[in-house]
């Protein structure tokens, strides 16, 4: 720790204390007069449904936006933060939700922006820069990231760890992390907890969001509630029950819906034999009315598979069969064309335009069915985009309002929609549960259900065995980009389907 914030430390100050904090976004209001303070040694989290005011709050404490009302605290002074570099000079550092990396950059040009080992002439030393990156990952205990490797180049889970890195190696006296678990495995996870236990052992002090109740008891010595931009109790102890009830202002059954039985049919989707860049032989049905869940260790190929039948990545050899019928899907059009939808985990890069409307999103995939001669009705367009928002809850004002300005839960639920009004015969759900609270995880639970019951044939890939031991009618597990295991339902428990992944593991 820093002389000043050990000095503030020993004074008992606390690190942070926002007072009575207002902040609005075109009539919606984020977070309304809430108040919570974090201490030096001590990890703080902040809970609530998306849309509750935690992202906001980490943005103000970041400096990435300026509060409309109240009083911002740090280190005992008050603090008006005009900037990130603001938040810096008095210690802070934050892991926002977005990530804040250049992708046509390497990952040592971001770990080091601004601070680069230089030449005689001044000019950017990029082997010394690659070098000392590679110190850096290797002293935080990351050797699976290279350091030359291009941002845009590595995975979702990779580009986070390298936001993680850059802002721990700065040293700073508080650290704020936005749902830094949400894209991670657990090794990751893991190797992250034990950062903030060795960051709140030296003095430090760490404000951390997440959905999932485990993490939160297993890291966090603190814990503040927020609902609708309100701040509802701090805790040194609660159970998940009566934190839900305080989240959400009523109680919500935790467990999981059970998806009606299945009888088997002909399938809507199959694959033959596909391959591609990782997938291996690929053959794989699901019928009408079939959840069938896709799980395994990370990066045993699932991504592949969603995107290659998709058409975002390309098959050289194998058959994708709709309904009995081969098609030919060159690209995300031929698929959507074909009956397809997909939901894909990055729903800020992958699946929605930030900067447009709420109904823009919607209608994207639909445009060419309502508009006629290149004119969209809009009278059709508010009856349709209303009806979806309604039927999912989507918190905005207005269905013209930016999808930019919704919590991650509303894109969530817009990205969802979009392929509701579109139709498919198949939806491709790719860890759409991925950074939601407890209460939209439940309605999503309850979307996939209501999928099959349509007759819909919906595969499911999931990174929370337990959703997909849960809510599948069966679970193929996969290894190197092939298809190594199924396990069928009544009966299957997380346990089988770890055990499952774990086993073909150690055999392989």
């Amino acid at each position: 720790m820093s002389d000043n914030a050990q000095h503030i430390a020993d004074a008992q100050a606390p690190a942070v204390e926002a007072l009575r904090i207002s902040k609005s976004f075109g009539g919606v209001h984020a977070l309304e007069q809430a108040s919570f303070s974090a201490g030096f040694g001590e990890v703080h989290a902040l809970v609530g449904e998306n849309g509750a005011g935690k992202s906001t709050m980490i943005k103000i404490l970041g400096g990435r936006l300026r509060a409309d009302a109240g009083e911002l605290r740090i280190k005992g002074t008050t603090a008006t933060l005009r900037s990130p570099l603001e938040a810096h000079a008095f210690g802070l550092r934050t892991v926002f939700q977005e990530l804040t990396l250049l992708p046509g950059m390497s990952v040592s040009e971001n770990l080091l922006l601004n601070h680069e080992p230089r030449g005689g002439l001044g000019l950017i030393d990029r082997r010394a820069t690659d070098r000392k990156a590679d110190a850096l990952l290797a002293e935080l205990g990351i050797h699976h990231i290279d350091p030359r490797a291009l941002i845009e180049d590595i995975s979702l889970a990779a580009r986070q760890v390298v936001e993680i890195v850059r802002a721990i190696s700065q040293d700073p006296d508080i650290l704020l992390l936005d749902e830094p678990t949400s894209s991670l495995v657990e090794r990751e996870a893991q190797w992250l907890f034990g950062h903030m236990r060795r960051l709140r052992d030296a003095g430090k002090c760490v404000i951390f969001t997440s959905h999932r109740w485990a993490e939160i008891i297993g890291v966090c010595t603190r814990i503040s509630i927020f609902r609708n931009g309100r701040d509802v109790g701090s805790f040194d102890s609660i159970d998940e029950d009566e934190a839900i009830t305080l989240m959400t202002g009523r109680r919500i059954d935790a467990y999981f819906p059970t998806p009606a039985a299945h009888t088997p049919a002909a399938p809507q989707l199959e694959t033959r034999a596909l391959t591609g860049r990782v997938l291996r032989d690929v053959s794989l049905t699901v019928a009408p009315g079939e959840i069938v869940g896709v799980g395994g260790l990370a990066g045993q190929g699932h991504r592949e598979l969603f995107f290659t039948l998709f058409g975002a990545d390309k098959a050289t050899s194998g058959e994708i069969l709709i309904g009995g019928a081969t098609k030919t899907i060159h690209n995300p059009r031929d698929a959507i064309r074909a009956g397809m939808a997909l939901v894909p985990e990055d729903r800020k890069s992958e699946g929605l335009l930030l900067p447009m409307a709420v109904r823009d999103n919607l209608t994207l995939a639909i445009l060419p069915r309502i508009a006629h001669l290149g004119v969209l009705p809009l009278g059709l367009e508010r009856q349709l985009t209303s009806r979806i928002v309604d039927a999912l809850k989507v918190r905005t004002p207005d269905v013209r309002n930016a999808v930019g300005n919704l919590s991650g839960g509303n894109q969530q639920k817009v990205l969802i929609g979009r392929w509701l009004l579109a139709e498919p015969s198949v939806f491709l759900l790719y860890d759409v549960t991925r950074g939601v609270d407890v209460a939209t995880k439940r309605e999503i639970y309850d979307l996939i259900l209501r999928l099959a019951a349509e007759n819909r044939a919906v595969l499911f890939y999931s990174s929370d065995a337990e959703e997909l031991a849960h809510l599948s009618h069966r679970v193929l597990v996969m290894r190197e980009g092939a298809i190594v295991a199924q396990l069928h339902n009544p009966g299957l428990n997380a346990e089988d389907v770890v055990s499952a992944a774990m086993k073909v593991a150690l055999v392989s």
